[in-house]
This record gives structure tokens, C-alpha cells and sequence, in this order.
């Protein structure tokens, strides 16, 4: 399914529920449910709250479907509901994280480094990112482990482009403080690599 053929049964599925036929959301739950339990995970990194995250992102959608303006896409609206929603419960609850000083920096990688040397590196890497305070943390989680462009990302967040890229670039710095061994680019290659939750959505 392309991008249009999607935001078309979006929209007439929202059309559908406005005017009555409640049971139309269910294809919107089937066909975003996966995506924001994903997101949903990067956020907590637990696939049981992740699901209740996710779940509370579609109860709020369903009673505030009638405010998406249609000024961006509905995914676009969706993505930016659950983002709202997956703060406010981390402000409540924190997921447990390290402090950004106690991740181990990653070893340099050898001509004939073993996969699960390699699996720890990336593992290191990610526990950093999650450490990151969550201004920093967020654009990195929907940039590079969520696959958004920056105009989504930004939209997402109700951030002005420039103000994301700010934020991602700062990121990056943090990282780098942490990882002096990485350069910038392979970092950022790293981080586009690292996608941790699509297996809790298999």
C-alpha cells in the first residue's frame, strides 16, 4: 500500500466514523496499531506498556477525530497525538534509564569483529540515546529509529524544522562527548542502522 492509497482510506475512514459508523475505526487501529506501538517502544523500551501506550494514543485519537484540522496528513496528526501522549506518560512514569556518563563507550570496531561484539556496540549506543534528556532523546527516536524526514519529525514534535535540526544536531554532540571515537557521520549511520523496536511489533 502506497502513501496515498493509505491517506485516502484514512480519510474516508475518519469521514465514515464522523458520520456515524464507529466500527470504521477499527481500520485505522489496523492500520496504525503496529507503527505506534513501534514508536511507542523507543519511547519505553517495554512491550507491554508500549501497548498500553499505544492504546490510550487511540483512545485520545478516537475522542479528538473530530478536531484533525486536515491541515497535515492524518498520520501526520496521528503520530503527533501519540508523541503528546507517550510524554505526558514518561513525565508520569519515567522509563528506567542510565545516565548518559555511566553507557559504556563502544569498543572500535576490529578487521574481524564478532556479530555479537557487534550487537554489544550497537546495544551501547542505544542505551545512550535513551539516556540523552528526552528534548534531545525524542528527535533522535523519530529521525533516525522511527524513519521520519525532518518535516515530520518536526511536525510530530509542533517544532519548527530548524528548531529539530537544532535539537537532532545537539544530540549528535552528546553522543559524540560520550563516543569520542565516533565521527559524526558514522554515528549517524549508526543510528539510522539501529531500529530496535521492529521486532516487537513481529
Amino acid at each position: 500500500m502506497n502513501a496515498t492509497t493509505s491517506a485516502e482510506e484514512d480519510l474516508t475512514a475518519v469521514e465514515q466514523v464522523l458520520a456515524g459508523d464507529m466500527e470504521a475505526f477499527e481500520g485505522i487501529v489496523r492500520r496504525w496499531q503496529g507503527p505506534l506501538i513501534n514508536m511507542a517502544w523507543r519511547y519505553c523500551r517495554d512491550r507491554s506498556r508500549a501497548e498500553e501506550m499505544a492504546q490510550e494514543a487511540f483512545i485520545r485519537a478516537w475522542r479528538g477525530l473530530g478536531r484533525w484540522r486536515r491541515e497535515s496528513s492524518f498520520s501526520t496528526w496521528l503520530f503527533a497525538l501519540a508523541a503528546n501522549v507517550y510524554r505526558s506518560e514518561l513525565k508520569r512514569f519515567p522509563a528506567e534509564t542510565l545516565p548518559l556518563d555511566t553507557a559504556h563507550e563502544p569498543s572500535s570496531p576490529a578487521s574481524q569483529q564478532h556479530e555479537l561484539e557487534e550487537r554489544g556496540r550497537q546495544e551501547a549506543l542505544r542505551r545512550a540515546v535513551l539516556a540523552l534528556p528526552l528534548r534531545y532523546r525524542e528527535p533522535v527516536i523519530l529521525y533516525y529509529f522511527h524513519e521520519m524526514d525532518l518535516a515530520a519529525a518536526a511536525a510530530t514534535m509542533s517544532l519548527p524544522e530548524g528548531t529539530l535540526k537544532a535539537r537532532l544536531s545537539r544530540a549528535r554532540a552528546l553522543l559524540r562527548q560520550r563516543f569520542p571515537h565516533l565521527e559524526e557521520e558514522s554515528a549517524a549511520m549508526e543510528l539510522t542502522a539501529l531500529n530496535p523496536g521492529k521486532e516487537a511489533a513481529n
